[in-house]
């Protein structure tokens, strides 16, 4: 229930230790102190606030004298506070959030509203390299989960008084801080209102899960489609970039990752590295990197299908037919072996780090000789295998891997139940499931390739040169 403070010291403090509970909570420090020979108290997060900065307000509230003493919350705080970032609070629901954010309270007695003075700070790592989006050149610094820290990073790139750092806050319980980064003039206004319309009906108890739990709320009832509406990035130079190419850039407290949206097929196929590197190399590999995606869709359902119909083997292929007994059809050996590659990377991210090794050495042994001489596993279906396996980190976007995997899967399934029917009827599935999806702004999945964009294309395609690059969208 909200309520308001009054001028009463001591029905104030009741009512703070009611809600609060400072005796229970540790961590939650109470202070009590007089200035002037009037009570006073501080309210904090214990590990939250910069002791410093604390020292400092202190010596400056226990020098007031009773001659100095403001008549007025509002004079007190521009007269006798050292520090700029004050709020003047008298709501409890407003208190309660800000103090279990990190800001501490001040109450005095005889004023009606309470000072938030933020000298807070939070625990935090190093602002370090993302382990998934290394580049070759190119800064080595990454998101931290203190969005203070991650908004920095990007002003440090952007100083432009267009850029827009937009907060509000998600959650009944956790009320996450989410902000909101464009560049003002180049962002769709349309699509920017639409995002905040849809941040500001998001109902929930709490971001548990962070940037998947926004990615879920912002674009529910879509979630059948395995293709990305987002791209995320724990880079700060490509979210940089993402905003003055006009994207929309969300920022998650607690979370190192930011999304960027809207974001189509052709732009989860770019990396950092493409632009780090010059514009021949940059277009070689983002060029490899959409062919390497296509061909480890398509390649085992492929020669799934001619050795259902060996007379379709060209002569010069002819060295893919199997050659040694089947034991188990190449259908299942391929299937169980997409699941067994998850299953590797599954124990490799829970496997400690000096034992990982040991059991890299024993899986490549096990999965690489001794099953394909046991018979469970043909030679050249190992072969393709490790293709695919080696083809789904050609790119950085985890979740568009994941999505061609589950195509494949399918793919699988279809051509070998089905024959030719089935291999042509899994392609236009997965042309459809791609089609089909669409950005949060409405845009086509394949834009610029549908609706047709010939400069957008080509400019998606091949990394043009900058004095070539012509004006952010």
């Amino acid at each position: 229930m909200n309520r308001q403070l009054t001028s009463d010291f001591a029905g104030n403090q009741a009512l703070m230790d009611e809600i609060f509970h400072p005796q229970r909570n540790y961590d939650l420090v109470l202070r009590s102190f007089l200035i002037a020979s009037r009570p006073a108290c501080f309210y904090m997060i214990d590990g939250l606030h910069k002791d410093d900065i604390l020292e400092k307000i202190m010596d400056s509230l226990l020098a007031v004298t009773k001659d100095a003493m403001p008549p007025t919350v509002q004079a007190f705080s521009s007269l006798i506070i050292p520090y700029g970032e004050v709020e003047l609070l008298n709501d409890t629901d407003k208190l309660t959030t800000a103090l279990l954010s990190g800001v501490p309270i001040l109450i005095i007695d005889g004023y009606s509203q309470a000072l938030a003075i933020d000298f807070r700070t939070y625990p935090t790592r190093s602002v370090e390299e993302p382990s998934k989006e290394k580049v070759l050149r190119g800064s080595r610094d990454g998101f931290v989960e203190t969005i203070v820290f991650n908004t920095a990073l990007i002003r440090r790139r952007i100083r432009s008084p267009g850029l827009v750092m937009e907060i509000t806050s998600v959650g009944k319980s956790s009320h996450t801080d989410i902000v909101l980064s464009y560049m003002q003039e180049r962002a769709d206004p349309h699509f920017l209102e639409n995002i905040r319309r849809r941040l500001a009906e998001i109902s929930t108890d709490a971001l548990t899960m962070n940037c998947e739990s926004l990615a879920e709320l912002l674009c529910p009832h879509h979630w059948i489609n395995p293709f990305p509406k987002y791209k995320y990035t724990e880079r700060p130079d490509t979210a940089a970039a993402a905003i003055l190419e006009g994207s929309i850039v969300l920022l998650i407290d607690n979370s190192p990752s930011a999304l960027i949206l809207p974001t189509s097929f052709f732009e989860l196929t770019e990396e950092a590295n493409d632009y780090y590197l010059p514009p021949v190399t940059g277009t070689y590999l983002r060029l490899s990197r959409l062919l390497v995606n296509i061909t480890a869709l398509i390649l085992t359902p492929t020669w799934l299908l001619f050795l259902q119909y060996p007379q379709w083997i060209p002569d010069a292929l002819r060295f893919i037919a199997v050659k040694d007994e089947i034991h188990i059809p190449i259908l299942f050996q391929l299937l169980i072996l997409e699941f067994a590659i998850d299953g590797m990377k599954l124990a490799a991210m829970n496997t400690p780090e000096m034992l990982s090794t040991p059991l890299s050495v024993i899986a490549g042994i096990v999965l690489g000789d001794f099953a394909s001489q046991s018979g469970w596993f043909n030679p050249e279906t190992m072969l393709y295998m490790a293709f695919v396996a080696i083809a789904n980190y050609a790119q950085a976007s985890y979740e568009l891997g994941y999505a061609l995997k589950f195509m494949r899967m399918i793919l699988l399934v279809t051509t070998g139940l089905f024959g030719i029917y089935g291999y042509i009827g899994g392609i236009l599935l997965c042309i459809v499931t791609i089609a089909a999806n669409k950005t949060l702004s409405g845009i086509g999945y394949l834009y610029p390739l549908f609706p047709f964009n010939g400069k957008e294309l080509v400019r998606r395609l091949f990394r043009v040169s900058l004095e070539h690059a012509g004006k952010p969208k």
